[in-house]
């Protein structure tokens, strides 16, 4: 692996990779990628390595999304205990007991009236700042297991479900199947420059949505891979395909650019995608911490910057400048040249 100088040793200089505008990489087979996960395991590359950190004491176990309202409120989407706010004096949980509909959490997003809305292995759940409104099956979606939801340029409300897309309308989800797809596990929507809605498929790849039809994107497109995890529409213009078995791919309308295992990163898995505000990529790779991309070069950032977390599922830099990233072990923010752990007490602000 790239990332590796030897098989039982992580590399953890910044290297650094020039963009590759040759043919992309095959796709990772399965079964080598099932193989080299274990084998990580056994070399302690996952977990072993990794401090340990009181789980008590962390905002949550596993942080899966980053989200901050337009009053500035932070939310922290966890894998089993709901969703928490610090609104810079405290941090409130919301869970069942509040009326959330599921708590597994896995998005985060804010409407023009400033409801959040989430989605969860529940179904969606709509929070006005008072109560909580809950969208299941029964109004509508296409699961009550949902993986993603967001919120487009026009006002709408997306959700990505286990079991196809759904869209709210006049006060319910309705089903908005993708032709040939009607059941595909969506995990990802993004929205590009010119409006088009991208969605990220669990098995069938990424389709483009024009307002009136989807177009198919599949690895016979040069698609690394069409277990997708994670979409984002740059400012530039680009699209960035995060996927399970097959590494990260650029896409500028023409053709792919991708990046693997094969030629710059840690590890195939990629959870989670952002663009900061100088125009810098980065994103998530399984047990390797995240990766930089900027003006062609790709630096990693794990362990010998303080960032002690195994699966990076969020990232998020906010109106303060300040910058987090959250998952498995809790949530960090960079201080400086380093990254620190925060926990339930903090230390929110700058060290």
């Amino acid at each position: 692996m790239a990332a590796c100088s030897q098989p039982n040793k992580l590399n953890y200089e910044h290297e650094s990779n020039k963009e590759i505008s040759t043919a992309p990489t095959e796709a990772v087979n399965k079964q080598a990628y099932v193989a080299m996960y274990q084998t990580q395991v056994e070399n302690t590359l996952y977990g072993a390595n990794y401090q340990v950190f009181d789980k008590d004491a962390q905002i949550s176990e596993y942080v899966r999304k980053i989200f901050q309202d337009k009053q500035g409120n932070l939310w922290f989407a966890s894998n089993a205990v709901g969703v928490s706010r610090y609104d810079g004096n405290r941090l409130t949980y919301f869970s069942d007991k509040q009326g959330l509909i599921g708590s597994q959490v896995t998005g985060i997003v804010e409407d023009r009236e400033g409801n959040m809305w989430f989605s969860t292995n529940g179904g969606v759940s709509k929070y006005d700042g008072k109560a909580f409104t809950n969208f299941t099956t029964q109004n509508g979606l296409s699961s009550d297991r949902v993986w993603s939801i967001f919120h487009d340029s026009k006002g709408i409300i997306w959700a990505g479900t286990a079991k196809g897309l759904s869209r709210y309308d006049d006060g319910k989800f309705k089903s908005f199947p993708i032709p040939n797809h009607p059941q595909s596990v969506v995990r990802s929507i993004a929205e590009d420059k010119q409006g088009n809605l991208w969605f990220g498929t669990d098995g069938e790849g990424v389709f483009k949505y024009d307002g009136n039809s989807f177009t198919a994107i599949t690895p016979t497109d040069e698609l690394s891979d069409k277990h997708v995890m994670s979409i984002l529409a740059d400012s530039k213009g680009n699209i960035w395909i995060g996927t399970r078995f097959g590494g990260i791919s650029k896409y500028d309308g023409q053709s792919f650019v991708n990046y693997s295992t094969d030629n710059g990163i840690g590890n195939n898995e990629v959870c989670t995608i952002y663009e900061d505000r100088k125009g810098s990529i980065w994103f998530s790779a399984e047990g390797f911490g995240i990766y930089r991309y900027q003006k062609g070069e790709i630096t990693n950032y794990s362990q010998q910057v303080g960032l002690n977390i195994r699966a990076v599922q969020s990232i998020l830099e906010d109106k303060q400048g300040r910058f987090w990233v959250g998952g498995g072990d809790g949530l960090y923010r960079r201080a400086g040249n380093e990254y620190i752990n925060i926990t339930k007490n903090g230390p929110w602000d700058d060290c």
